[in-house]
């Protein structure tokens, strides 16, 4: 009886040993590894933004190439040259259509001639701006992003960056922040061309 006993103290103090060795390496199991997305500040973030969202194509003065125009690098996002006229062309015409210049930096049509801004950090361009200005320009569509202004002119499609996150707008700001200030003073829009 003695050795029964023993035996099951002996099976006891087994099972609870296999228990508590369980426990524990069920409490230490190897946690699944967590990668971590790598961390792009915000210039990188808005110089892949500005290239995506297309502002080269109009906010840039362009040269021709054998492949068409591309953005001069000497102005980018330097919006319409001040010193460009615009060619006379048919304002019957006009009336159903819309015209762009070959730099894709003026546009005619129903709400009148509009022109490209300088996105460039000098004084003529968004040098004074403030994120908060640039937020109302892209969100509400304010020109220079001042309440009471006027509404930014087509072909600007503020309505669709409306919709991009603050951290991509913060990102847009600053990397056009960081880019080469070009003097260039924007001419006003013109007026609609009435119809008879």
């Amino acid at each position: 009886m003695k050795t029964n006993f023993s035996f099951l103290m002996l099976a006891c103090l087994f099972f609870y040993a296999c228990i508590s060795n369980q426990k524990k390496t069920d409490t230490t199991v190897d946690k699944p590894e967590v990668k971590e997305e790598p961390t792009i500040n915000l210039v990188e973030r808005g110089e892949y933004l500005v290239d995506l969202g297309g502002c080269h194509h109009c906010h840039s003065p362009k040269i021709m190439t054998e492949q068409g125009p591309i953005p001069d690098p000497k102005r980018l996002l330097s919006g319409h040259p001040a010193d460009e006229v615009l060619a006379p062309f048919d304002k019957e015409t006009a009336k159903h259509y819309m015209l762009f210049t070959p730099g894709l930096t003026s546009f005619t049509g129903p709400w009148g001639t509009s022109f490209a801004a300088n996105l460039t950090p000098d004084a003529t361009g968004i040098g004074t701006w403030t994120e908060e200005q640039f937020f109302k320009s892209l969100r509400e569509g304010k020109h220079k992003g001042l309440e009471g202004s006027r509404m930014v002119l087509p072909p600007m499609p503020w309505q669709d960056f409306a919709k991009l996150t603050d951290e991509d707008i913060k990102s847009i700001f600053a990397y056009l922040k960081t880019q080469k200030p070009i003097e260039n003073v924007v001419s006003a829009p013109l007026p609609p061309i009435m119809q008879e």
